[in-house]
């Protein structure tokens, strides 16, 4: 049964949740005067179930929720967390949660041809920066002597992967394969962790049919160990180091068990990471719940990103039903610092991003750069033409829904018009990366014959 939001129904319950001393920070004149100037949407669905896996970038999630953003819209969710990230996109697909974060490269892999196959949405983008790359403890005391030192004798940042070349050599000379971990074939901390690796001239392996743990070749063996496993498998000796979010790499340090040696951010300046993913069907069959739902979603990127507000992000963060980790965990790197070494802590204002540089818009061109990963390592198989990316990811990425609910929100006032970016889907080319390579989205075969460690397209034949 679809449920009618009408002005009449939407200022009661708003007004009620005001009087009752609930989540909203506004006044009943405020909530009447915008919904006097806004629409009212016919939400198809409004019980909702959302899942995640306990970082700090399903920080939207929770702030929605519990800001009362979701109930702004008409929308009754439960936000629930999950095992790993494969329990995540089979749930997705199932029909068991209306929608969940997820890893970037998820959606755009089942539409790719790359493990499990569906059609899945993203209208929201939640996030960028916020991984790093831990070693341990014994690694980063090999790793330190490679290290350029400044004036106050610190390691100089970025810290790129030539310094632990020498230490792969080391372990591979005394009879011990050099074993990293990351979070799943098609996370960003995958590609992110074989840029890095390769950007040094280290071969991070290739995937072929035959071999989907992508070490054809590889001379870092890299494996999947859910995030909040990563410290106990490092500690354990099972890995070496690995690439997660946070705060994972955070609770090495307060563990003392190893040391961050890069950020995501020095890899790729304002890189996109995790995606608000729906599937195609419930797209189509609750457009409207889903606009409803992104309007939400952006909300909660903006006022996490407003000035004053992380310290009670934080808080609502270590609620045991959302990340759980401890306060002085997620606040180091959720305030804007991150410690490398212990007592080495340095402002990054940029780690986490929640709305800031158009960080919620799903950018075709964000999403293209997972497929260029993709064709690179071996996960695409075959050759592919340009086009087949433009429209490939078109498919997946839905910036009309993205800009519905912006629109919406601009109209109610929660949005200024310099929210809204005007633009095809693509960013201008940069060469924001570690190893100063330029992207153009709008060139992804170029991009890819620049590598030299990968697989490589012949132009001729595309």
């Amino acid at each position: 049964m679809k449920t009618n939001i009408t002005k009449f129904s939407s200022l009661l319950i708003l007004a009620a949740l005001v009087a009752c001393g609930g989540k909203k920070e506004k006044t009943a004149g405020d909530v009447a005067q915008a919904i006097d100037t806004a629409p009212a949407l016919e939400i198809e669905k409004p019980q909702l179930t959302f899942g995640f896996i306990k970082l700090t970038d399903m920080a939207p999630l929770a702030i929605a929720k519990e800001k009362g953003f979701f109930e702004d819209e008409g929308l009754f969710v439960s936000v629930e967390a999950q095992s790993n990230w494969k329990n995540v996109l089979d749930r997705v697909i199932d029909g068991q949660l209306d929608g969940s974060h997820m890893l970037a490269g998820q959606p755009i892999a089942a539409g790719a041809g790359f493990g499990r196959q569906a059609e899945l949405v993203t209208p929201f983008s939640m996030d960028l920066n916020g991984n790093g790359i831990t070693v341990s403890n014994d690694v980063w005391s090999k790793m330190k002597p490679n290290v350029p030192t400044g004036d106050d004798g610190k390691p100089v940042h970025p810290i790129k992967a030539d310094a632990l070349k020498p230490v792969i050599s080391e372990y591979k000379n005394s009879g011990k394969p050099f074993k990293m971990g990351m979070v799943f074939p098609v996370s960003t901390h995958n590609y992110e962790i074989r840029y890095w690796l390769a950007a040094a001239g280290i071969h991070p392996g290739l995937y072929t049919a035959d071999n989907v743990q992508g070490q054809i070749d590889a001379e870092v063996l890299l494996s999947v160990t859910p995030p909040p496993q990563m410290p106990a498998t490092l500690e354990a000796g099972t890995i070496y180091g690995y690439c997660v979010g946070e705060p994972w790499n955070q609770q090495a340090v307060f563990k003392g068990i190893g040391v961050p040696v890069t950020t995501n951010y020095d890899i790729w300046k304002n890189n996109p990471e995790k995606v608000f993913v729906m599937t195609k069907k419930f797209v189509e069959e609750n457009p409207n719940t889903a606009v409803a739902v992104t309007k939400a979603l952006i909300r909660a990127g903006k006022w996490l990103d407003e000035p004053g507000n992380r310290a009670e992000a934080v808080k609502i963060l270590s609620m045991p039903q959302y990340v759980g980790a401890d306060e002085v965990v997620l606040a180091n790197s959720m305030t804007g610092t991150f410690e490398f070494e212990k007592g080495d802590k340095r402002a990054m204002p940029d780690f986490n991003v929640f709305f800031k540089y158009n960080a919620t818009y799903p950018f075709y061109s964000d999403g293209i750069w997972f497929l260029t990963q993709m064709r690179r390592w071996g996960q695409i198989p075959e050759s592919k033409p340009a086009a087949w990316y433009d429209e490939t990811i078109k498919d997946i990425y839905r910036p009309d829904i993205w800009k519905k609910a912006a629109e919406a929100l601009l109209t109610e006032g929660h949005l200024s018009s310099g929210d809204i970016p005007a633009t095809d889907g693509y960013k201008p080319a940069t060469t924001d990366f570690i190893d100063g390579k330029t992207y153009d989205a709008k060139d992804p075969i170029g991009y890819i014959n620049s590598f030299k460690i990968g697989n490589k397209e012949d132009d001729s034949s595309l």
